[in-house]
């Protein structure tokens, strides 16, 4: 059952891939997602419970999903998200139960890492952007590396893996420490994703001039790694190399890196992906401009079939690319801490 293409979209993309935002509340103010003064929150009563986010994954993964990965904002923010994850972990579809894995800033998971995989998180994917605690001041407007360290150190010691740590490079502040985050990641045995900064800050910022594109990153680590491309990306956003010394391309692999280049490389063609905000709303792209209400329809005693025919129709609606290169494109209305990662 599990090779059955259950959601398939309008271009043959078969969607396997369900994130789920928990709140859109965040411990941190990074410049390429919040301005300094925070958003406006989600009004608490739109704000999905646990029940309810276990009916809406559940329908989903019923209807094809196999992996399910909690965003936010930071979704340890939430006082529930043991109980969260509990109740995803205990779904089971078509393809067996649901891969369940977080993507958070790690404030928090040294106390939370040993619960979090006893209730059945697989894995965490965590935000590293610096080694450097003031330059972590200057993008998280935070003074919270240490505590983000102490998460990462968790994660691994809880088995919560393969451990990922995802970067995003900033022009003129962060750049040169592409190379040290590298090595910081391969000494645990995890691998970092560099990933392009996208057009989905609350401030509307970015530009494309200042962006950090992947090749420049690229060329920043191959002056001291060699790369080697690993076959089979499959959806996966991340093009994966494996890391060597520079100069010893039959050396054995010290780890390996991922580049995630959303503007300069889209890889919109294998997207396998939906996504659940903490309101509610499924959108079936990262930067689509249109949402599919969900949580109302719940409310309201909607049954399974009715909320499985809005995941069809917002799969039918979904377009073949997120239009960030073309002339015509707006950013969403939503900033990327209200849709989740």
């Amino acid at each position: 059952m599990r090779g059955l293409p259950l959601l398939v979209d309008g271009h043959g993309r078969e969607h396997r891939d369900l994130r789920v935002s928990l709140t859109d509340h965040c411990n941190l103010r990074c410049t390429y997602c919040m301005p300094a003064e925070g958003v406006p929150w989600l009004p608490k009563a739109t704000l999905l419970t646990v029940d309810e986010l276990v009916a809406l994954v559940g329908i989903a993964v019923e209807a094809g999903i196999t992996e399910v990965r909690l965003t936010g904002g930071e979704p340890l923010l939430r006082a529930d998200i043991v109980e969260i994850v509990a109740g995803l972990a205990a779904l089971e579809g078509p393809g067996g139960h649901p891969e369940v894995s977080m993507t958070t800033n790690g404030i928090g998971l040294a106390r939370l890492a040993e619960p979090l995989a006893e209730a059945g998180l697989a894995r965490v994917n965590v935000s590293l952007d610096t080694l450097d605690a003031d330059t972590f001041k200057r993008l998280a407007r935070r003074d919270r590396l240490s505590d983000t360290l102490a998460g990462i150190e968790a994660a691994g010691a809880a088995g919560l893996g393969p451990l990922k740590l995802n970067t995003v490079l900033m022009r003129d502040v962060n750049t040169a420490e592409a190379v040290d985050l590298l090595r910081f990641a391969l000494e645990r045995g995890a691998e970092l994703r560099f990933i392009e900064q996208m057009p989905l800050d609350a401030g509307h910022t970015w530009t494309r001039d200042g962006m950090v594109t992947a090749d420049e990153t690229q060329a920043w680590l191959e002056q001291v790694f060699h790369l080697e491309p690993v076959p089979g990306r499959g959806a996966a956003p991340a093009e994966r190399y494996r890391v060597r010394p520079r100069g010893e391309p039959d050396a054995t692999p010290l780890g390996t890196v991922g580049i995630i280049a959303s503007v300069t490389r889209p890889f919109c063609g294998a997207c396998d992906r939906l996504r659940l905000t903490a309101d509610g709303q499924l959108r079936n792209c990262l930067f689509a401009t249109a949402e599919s209400d969900l949580r109302t329809p719940l409310r309201e005693g909607a049954g399974r079939a009715e909320v499985t025919r809005r995941i069809h129709a917002s799969l039918a609606s979904k377009l073949p690319g997120h239009g960030i290169n073309d002339p015509g494109f707006l950013q969403p209305r939503r900033p990327m801490s209200a849709i989740g990662g």
